[in-house]
């Protein structure tokens, strides 16, 4: 009997307590090939992660899983274990249910240290139990209904090859071991995403309608009504604990549990704008709610239609946003650096002179353990059609390579086998080359970024190309023999994050040499020049942008000055 204790991906470590993690949501008919895609940055300093697995499972009658607090081990109890559990990969199990998280503050009086579900352990649990999103979210309702909610407030995507659900849950105070939640399936002509504050509002009324679990997925376009499926006390906690007293169709799961603040504006709507700013015309009607300084402004929607289609290049992009072209562009004053950064130090806040200001908080953020996008395929064999598009450290600064959902194993530079942790290096770990480069990139980025973009769009495109190839042969081969295409989908899985390993490697080499002490060696075709005599051609000294000259001339005066020749 294989028995796991299902411990999948943790954003928010015991001892970090900034705000972390984004997810990007793509409706089936928002996507150029009718793919549903959800995306996941988990933002957590110091987290050293990989890829978790855990092959299907049969379990004995009336046996029971132990569960833990994710974080600190202590044991939290028990609950039933299934008759069978699925094969999972990360976060996306064999038959393409996925589901990502964000974390949001909540006050003390809605948390519970003694209930027994963490969100790692529900998203687990309902991976390993469900077949569809609907099921997933049924399961993690379930748990926290009987089970009660450990830590702040949570959102979760939760997609399968159909249909993608935002699902938020809060626990009910310190010692109830209750909790309430609810969840709004996302139109499939459109997008959405959450950033660690709350997004649902109402949830009763007209245009919305309790969605049956085991229902198939009606699609639309244009809803007239929206599905929703929520807990049985979700209002009357709500009114019990004083945090609403309107009407049913009034109530805003938002506004009870976790209500818009400045920062939940700034720093975490602000991304999810970001997002569609890109793909939508009129996402400029939100600026002045997402900049936070102005009260009573039309608050931003749950999801947006886009004005096109998109395409995995344009969900990967999007994830590697530092808000260009907008407002909140970090490249307007000197806190871009030397090198026009778009990076500021790991603090959300400083004071000067009993003043608070704030860092911009990107999408894009070098504290990311690991980034991915899930695409699922409903047209396909589900061990073909559901891949998780996976890399370590902060998606600007990587490759996502593809890793199927029915893989036999973990590609090798994703395993999690201690050889390497949170502070063992190794080069045989994705997470630490990756990491690697990208510190070699931070400090000098207008230099080095161009270089390291370069490999990354290069490995994105061959990827993207070979796909049509790797999906037609891995169907023929599943027809023939599902070993068989398993096989062949893990041997793709595992080669392309070997490619990138090495690729990153490779580069990781060439730059310590090319850019050794501030200075650039002079290259041609990948190699660098020497003299006649085979010693490396003399190196060039780049030095400070005009921006940044005139910055230090206007912000130093005369100290720098060199004082003209006499005649």
């Amino acid at each position: 009997m294989k028995k796991a204790f299902l411990t999948l991906l943790i954003c928010l470590p015991a001892y970090v307590t900034s705000k972390a993690c984004t997810n990007l949501i793509v409706g089936r008919n928002a996507s150029v090939d009718g793919s549903v895609m959800c995306t996941y940055a988990c933002d957590s300093y110091g987290l050293y992660f990989g890829i978790p697995f855990y092959p299907a499972a049969d379990h004995q009658p009336n046996a029971m899983r132990q569960v833990a607090n994710y974080y600190s081990r202590i044991p939290h109890g028990q609950i039933p274990e299934a008759a069978h559990t699925y094969h999972v990969v990360g976060n996306i199990n064999e038959w393409q249910v996925a589901i990502g998280e964000s974390t949001f503050n909540v006050e003390k009086g809605l948390q519970d240290s003694t209930a027994t579900m963490d969100y790692p352990t529900m998203m687990g649990v309902a991976l390993q139990r469900a077949k569809t999103a609907r099921e997933a979210i049924q399961i993690m309702g379930e748990l926290a209904d009987n089970y009660g909610y450990v830590g702040q407030g949570e959102s979760f995507s939760v997609c399968d090859a159909n249909e993608v659900w935002i699902m938020e849950t809060i626990s009910c105070g310190p010692g109830t071991k209750k909790a309430v939640w609810a969840a709004v399936r996302i139109p499939d002509n459109a997008i959405s995403g959450h950033a660690n504050q709350s997004r649902i509002t109402r949830i009763i009324g007209k245009g919305y309608r309790l969605a049956k679990v085991n229902e198939k997925p009606r699609p639309y376009d244009n809803p007239s009504v929206l599905d929703v499926m929520y807990s049985k006390n979700v209002i009357k906690f709500a009114r019990q604990s004083g945090r609403f007293s309107g009407k049913d169709e009034e109530f805003s799961f938002r506004e009870a549990y976790n209500p818009l603040k400045f920062s939940g504006r700034r720093m975490c709507e602000a991304r999810v704008w970001t997002f569609f700013n890109r793909f939508c015309h009129d996402a400029m009607r939100y600026f002045d709610f997402v900049e936070g300084k102005k009260d009573d402004v039309e608050p931003m929607p749950l999801y947006m239609i886009p004005d096109r289609k998109l395409t995995l290049r344009d969900v990967q992009e999007a994830m590697r946003d530092h808000y260009e072209g907008t407002p909140f562009a970090p490249d307007r004053d000197l806190t871009q650096g030397q090198w026009a950064s778009p990076y500021r130090p790991p603090t959300a806040t400083f004071s000067v002179d009993g003043n608070s200001y704030f860092n911009e908080r990107l999408l894009s953020t070098f504290q990311s353990a690991f980034t991915w996008v899930c695409q699922m395929r409903s047209w396909l064999p589900r061990e073909v059609g559901g891949i998780m598009w996976f890399g370590n450290d902060e998606a600007n600064m990587t490759a996502q390579t593809p890793v199927f959902c029915s893989i036999s194993h973990v590609p090798d530079p994703y395993l999690m086998d201690g050889r390497a942790d949170d502070v063992t290096f190794s080069m045989q770990s994705a997470f630490w080359v990756c990491n690697w480069v990208a510190n070699m990139v931070y400090p000098r980025y207008s230099q080095l970024y161009p270089e390291l973009k370069q490999v990354r769009d290069s490995l994105d495109d061959s990827y993207a190309a070979m796909m049509p190839e790797v999906e037609a042969k891995a169907v023929s081969l599943l027809a023939e023999d599902r070993a068989k295409g398993i096989e062949y989908l893990t041997q793709v899985s595992d080669q392309t994050a070997r490619q990138m390993l090495n690729r990153w490697q490779q580069m990781a080499w060439h730059m310590i040499v090319k850019y050794n002490d501030q200075v650039v060696k002079p290259e041609k075709d990948g190699h660098f020049l020497r003299t006649p005599y085979g010693r490396g051609q003399k190196v060039e000294r780049p030095g400070y942008s005009p921006q940044v000259q005139r910055q230090i001339v206007e912000t130093t005066g005369d100290r720098y000055l060199r004082p003209k020749a006499k005649k």
